[in-house]
């Protein structure tokens, strides 16, 4: 492929001044050494405005892309899905008319290389890479997204010998945009602000959008960090197609700060992920030249090597470094608008465009010129990861939540959409001190082609080359959903542990034990639906009450025991009826994946059913703060009370709190703090004198112990010596004594309503900042607090892991009638911390029985 030309895919215009945005075409953008198919429609002529005029909509971009497809036989066009708004997200395949004819041979073939025994039947050679090219995954970093229209009109209408050469020898899959929802909500913003006379003013209205920002997904999640967890369904919906192509390369197009340059990978390379084989950096430095060239011939600045890092697995440009391919992370400076002051002089929009643009055709370049040395590399990698896993001193993990199969079932969700090979067990197996059966377990062996993802999730990591990490460090996730779960060495493991390969899966219904009781129905708290249940009975006026103290009751002449916080649901004196109930009961085995049991006596051990030991549970009517703290940690909690617990939740404004508004609710979340008056400071004690619940989590725990909400107490670290750490340095190393993300083990008081429905003392807890509460003197008044050997995985400076021993995850304060609970940590961190989403939810349904003398 030396023949194709280098213009062919760059614009040998020179930089000259920035245009302003009213002075623009598409020849701004588009190489003028080649000819364009007039058949070819051009953007404007579908979306009405040229590229870089206005933000693109994302109704007009799927307008331009279902056109242009239909024009061009170089195109066809697919709906991948559709994301939490109902927008189609879509995926548009480029190449030759010849390979669409043979598309599915195309991409059997392919994926065959991913087989390291049936790779070596095919021929490199004669093969065509694959490049998937990922634009604005942050809705509010569109100039990736705009660029999509230029992009996708020169594939279609670029006309030579040597464009037809370049469709041959690839295969280009496009999604235009990785988050329609936060693209929508942010071309609105820029739209709306945008004046006849561009005002570059950085204080115009138009650079300063309103919280929460254009940046996530309806849910206020960021999509680029969810590629490996999969938790939302715009990216269930994206890996499909990733998996059923693995290609080559993958492009992701950012932006960052307006001051800043152009960004293109690699990363710092002390921060790779050491499962990222040495290959894929070289061959990511390769594909960095072409980069190189095309900006250089533009005039652009640039940088790499620098500020980013290919560490975190749940990154669209590190989640390919695991599968085969190259992932490429490209960064440019954002005119958050239309056109903006930096350091750099005035940042127009169609700037950010053109070098978008520009990246988007050097990786094409890249990927043509260097096509069968990527396919090699990609065969290679697969071949190599088998042998790897015969080295690895681990050969199989084994996994459950004995009492929860329901949170079982979600991580075998994500094993099943990653494409990785699990099993029941064969028989019972004894390892680790836990015994797992074929009913309650699952096994994935390691020797598989997906071996790295598996190790990417299932392992724990304690030692890095460097101390700075660009998003988290440690995420291990049967630590995330606190399973009971084991490692398998060669002494522990054997094939024919392998009983039947996982290839359905099915929501583990509960079971109803007893038929229609006309006395009680009780069911555990340890069911990970449990507070759907609750919720679910509480919405439609049936009472509830809670066991404070644990009882036994005979099933089958056998006696069981009932743990903390079960729900006893009595059958008389309610709303419904006792058939009525019943067919609740029914509902909450079946949908919520909970045993219940019917009870036809009142008469138990321990404590009877009529004791004072069952506190009775009061319908949450929850108000989460909004316009303030963090949205990330908002969203979570939104998402998980909305879409998983299916109870409705009042985005309340901050400015709201100091208003009546807050008595029609019972229990408000905050995860930050808020900016009251007096007045309005006094308003909310009021509120929670008189029975109201506040949850504090993460930064707002320090909020509400500075507005005297309550008294905790607060340690720090000692401080490192730096005396030794040169000038350019000191900023690294200040970075470094921040904690950045990690597994932590911490320990529960069972009997405590905040821990009710754990079954055991121990508990990982992700971790991310330095907030450290000092523990009360009292163990009652301490249902969670780390343990003297915390770190599980991840990274945390040495003067830091010393301070955090023993401190608080969670506290409970009175104020009059109501309670504060203190949640130090994030327990619902980007959806997938199931083992911890527990707390949040005692906190709604408990925290207001916590005896005031523990609250302290």
């Amino acid at each position: 492929m030396k023949g194709l030309i280098y213009l062919l895919f760059v614009a040998t215009i020179s930089l000259a001044q920035q245009p302003l945005v009213a002075q623009i075409d598409l020849t701004y953008y588009l190489p003028q050494d080649v000819t364009y198919d007039p058949n070819i429609p051009t953007p404007k002529s579908i979306i009405g405005h040229e590229v870089g005029e206005w933000h693109i909509t994302h109704d007009k971009l799927v307008n331009y892309m279902r056109a242009v497809a239909a024009a061009s036989d170089r195109i066809t066009i697919e709906e991948t899905g559709t994301t939490h708004e109902g927008r189609p997200q879509l995926l548009l395949t480029v190449t030759s008319p010849e390979n669409h004819r043979n598309i599915n041979t195309i991409r059997t073939n392919h994926v065959w290389l991913t087989y390291p025994n049936e790779s070596d039947k095919r021929d490199v050679k004669k093969m065509p890479s694959v490049l998937y090219m990922g634009f604005s995954v942050h809705g509010n970093e569109p100039s990736g997204a705009n660029a999509s229209l230029a992009v996708i009109y020169y594939m279609a209408a670029a006309q030579g010998v040597f464009i037809e050469e370049a469709l041959r020898n690839s295969v280009v899959l496009l999604d235009p945009s990785f988050n329609p929802d936060g693209l929508t909500r942010f071309s609105t913003w820029a739209n709306m602000h945008k004046s006849k006379n561009i005002n570059p003013d950085p204080n115009d209205r138009e650079y300063r959008e309103v919280w929460p920002g254009g940046r996530t997904n309806h849910y206020w999640f960021d999509l680029n960090r969810d590629w490996l967890p999969l938790q939302q369904p715009e990216s269930q919906n994206r890996i499909v197609k990733f998996h059923e192509w693995k290609p080559n390369i993958l492009t992701d197009h950012h932006e960052m700060g307006t001051n800043s340059t152009f960004f293109f990978q690699p990363g710092v390379p002390s921060r790779t992920h050491p499962l990222t084989p040495e290959k894929n950096q070289e061959l990511t430095e390769q594909i960095g030249t072409f980069h190189a060239a095309a900006l250089d011939d533009m005039g652009s600045l640039y940088y790499t090597k620098e500020g980013y890092d290919d560490f975190y697995y749940g990154k669209g440009s590190t989640f390919p470094d695991i599968n085969g391919g190259i992932g490429i992370l490209f960064e440019q400076a954002s005119s958050r608008g239309h056109a903006q002051e930096s350091a750099n002089g005035i940042l127009s929009f169609p700037f950010t465009i053109r070098n978008q643009f520009t990246a988007a055709l050097s990786t094409w370049k890249a990927a043509v010129e260097m096509r069968e040395e990527l396919l090699t590399y990609q065969r290679d990698f697969y071949k190599g990861v088998l042998r790897e896993a015969d080295g690895d001193d681990v050969k199989a993990y084994v996994f459950k939540a004995e009492k929860d199969p329901v949170r079982t079932f979600h991580l075998a969700e994500i094993l099943n959409r990653q494409e990785i090979d699990f099993y029941r067990p064969s028989r019972r197996i004894r390892t680790g001190g836990e015994e797992y059966t074929p009913d309650n377990s699952y096994i994935i062996p390691l020797k598989q082609r997906n071996y790295k993802i598996v190790k990417a999730m299932f392992e724990k990591r304690t030692s890095f080359e460097d101390s700075l990490f660009y998003d988290i460090s440690g995420w291990t996730y049967p630590l995330a959903f606190n399973m009971e779960y084991s490692e398998m060495s060669g002494r522990d493991y054997s094939r024919n542990q392998l009983g039947d390969k996982v290839e359905e899966l099915n929501f583990p219904q509960g079971t109803l034990m007893g038929g229609q009781s006309e006395y009680a129905y009780v069911f555990e708290w340890h069911g990970y639906y449990a507070p759907r249940a609750a919720n679910r009975l509480l919405s439609k006026g049936v009472r509830l009450k809670t066991a404070t103290q644990k009882f036994k009751a005979f099933e089958d002449d056998d006696e069981r025991e009932f743990d903390y916080g079960t729900i006893l649901v009595p059958v008389t004196n309610q709303s419904l009826s006792a058939t009525e109930i019943y067919r609740q009961m029914q509902t909450i085995a079946r949908e919520d994946g909970i045993d219940v049991y019917a009870m036809p006596t009142g008469l138990t051990s321990g404590v009877s059913l009529g004791s004072n030991s069952f506190a009775n549970l009061q319908k949450p009517e929850v108000a989460l703060v909004v316009e303030s703290g963090s949205s990330y940690d908002a969203g979570e909690i939104w998402h998980l009370l909305d879409t998983r617990m299916q109870m409705r939740v009042t985005k309340l404004p901050s400015t709201r709190l100091g208003s009546s508004a807050i008595d029609r609710y019972n229990t408000i979340i905050m995860t930050g703090g808020a900016s009251l008056s007096e007045s309005g400071l006094a308003n909310l004690k009021r509120w929670v004198q008189n029975g109201g619940t506040i949850i504090g989590t993460t930064g707002a725990v320090r909020w509400l112990a500075s507005n005297k909400f309550s008294d905790l107490k607060f340690t720090s670290p000692e401080r490192p010596d730096a005396s030794e750490i040169p000038y350019d340095q000191i900023s690294n190393f200040q970075r470094a004594q921040f904690i950045p993300g990690g597994v932590f083990m911490s320990q529960l008081e069972l009997s405590h309503p905040m821990a009710f429905g754990y079954y055991r003392t121990e508990l990982p807890s992700f971790r991310r900042g330095n907030t450290m509460v000092q523990p009360s003197g009292n163990l009652f008044s301490n249902p969670g607090r780390y343990t003297d050997t915390p770190l599980l995985s991840g990274f945390i400076s040495k003067e830091n892991l010393e301070a955090i021993k023993g401190t608080s995850t969670i506290r409970v304060s009175a104020m009059g009638r109501g309670r504060i609970v203190s949640l130090v940590d994030n327990p619902n961190f980007r959806a997938f911390w199931y083992g911890t989403n527990k707390l949040m939810m005692n906190g709604i349904f408990f925290g207001r029985i916590v005896n005031g003398s523990a609250a302290r």
